[in-house]
């Protein structure tokens, strides 16, 4: 079953992005999707803000319904599967790094690994730009495989 995607409230831009990234954990998902380079449920399951199975299940429907993530059968084990960003997702970079800047100005407990704090000091363009690199290398190494599973399905009748 698709989830949906919640009605509007207003058609006030911020209104409308929060309705999609507007709760603590469509955002932590999407950056451990993004950042954390995260691409299975157990792994996102795993993190250090300890989500519940269930809260996490609802946000990962969510997060596909809104055409932010991409989900599809493990190539490698049939039973497991990947979630990838799409460029929806990850033109949310600029505003996650920004929300990771004025969370550590802050907030004196607030922490990021320091070669990535480094990396936002010295050339945060260029770490976003590596960022959406990495995603679009690995979903160009993953698109073979994505059609070979189609190519052995429809051969197979589908088993």
């Amino acid at each position: 079953m698709k989830k949906s995607l919640p009605s509007r409230r207003s058609d006030c831009p911020i209104s409308c992005a929060l309705e999609f990234v507007g709760d603590k954990w469509t955002l932590v998902v999407l950056r451990d999707i993004i950042m954390g380079r995260k691409h299975y449920f157990q792994e996102l399951l795993a993190g250090n803000e300890g989500i519940a199975s269930n809260i996490l299940a609802s946000r990962l429907k969510l997060i596909e319904a809104a055409g932010m993530i991409t989900r599809r059968r493990d190539p490698a084990q049939a039973r497991r599967v990947i979630y990838e960003p799409t460029g929806k997702a990850l033109d949310l970079l600029p505003v996650m790094i920004e929300l990771i800047r004025w969370g550590m100005k802050y907030d004196p407990k607030a922490a990021a690994p320091a070669r990535f704090v480094r990396r936002l000091a010295e050339d945060c363009d260029g770490l976003i730009a590596d960022i959406r690199a990495t995603h679009k290398q690995a979903s160009r190494r993953s698109a073979p495989q994505a059609k070979e599973t189609s190519r052995n399905r429809a051969s197979t009748g589908g088993r």
